[in-house]
């Protein structure tokens, strides 16, 4: 098992609430908050071994658990914007030419520029690669000319669980969350 691995972590209703780590799931597990799990088994953990019995612990973890808890946990509306995560929804395509690129040529771009009101907000940013974004300036798109090639839209939070794993995700992960994208979505595996 890659120790990089990462467990979703859902709530009682099947809501997918956040990524934990091995040794979380492993926590959560031993103090019986696990309702049910989903997938075929990763990782075997063992433990110490019973002074009464003599027999070595173990715990078998899967990599989808929903836990007890509030059904409704607190999901922010809007999630976080993350250049990582910008990048990943645009596929890692330069929103105006279309040429794909690693995420240390692209940049983000605010359709409307921070110095003329623009926010920083998803709905306002697209990938650029830097030679799109220095043309582009400060001006608006129809000042220039330049069409996008998608539109720019707001990951639901299963898509965001998502776009900030999915050089990790498991095919077992991924069939569970995304049925949950929106219609908008990009994310491809």
């Amino acid at each position: 098992m890659k120790t990089d691995s990462q467990i979703l972590r859902l709530n009682l209703a099947g809501l997918p609430i956040d990524w934990i780590s091995w040794k979380d799931a492993v926590t959560l597990q031993a103090r019986n908050l696990v309702v049910w799990t989903l997938g075929e088994p990763f990782l075997t953990v063992f433990g110490g071994t019973s002074r009464s019995t003599g027999k070595k612990s173990k715990m078998v973890i899967h990599p989808i658990m929903a836990c007890q808890g509030r059904i409704f946990d607190n999901q922010k509306k809007h999630p976080n914007l993350t250049n990582k995560a910008l990048f990943r929804r645009d596929r890692h395509m330069c929103m105006y030419c279309g040429k794909k690129s690693a995420e240390s040529n692209l940049t983000r771009d605010h359709l409307i520029p921070l110095s003329r009101g623009g926010k920083d907000r998803w709905q306002n940013v697209v990938s650029a690669c830097r030679r799109c974004n220095q043309h582009k300036g400060n001006k608006l798109l129809s000042e220039i000319g330049i069409e996008l090639i998608a539109l720019p839209y707001i990951p639901n939070h299963a898509e965001y669980l998502a776009l900030t794993n999915s050089h990790r995700i498991r095919t077992d992960q991924m069939d569970f969350l995304e049925p949950s994208f929106s219609r908008n979505s990009r994310f491809n595996r």
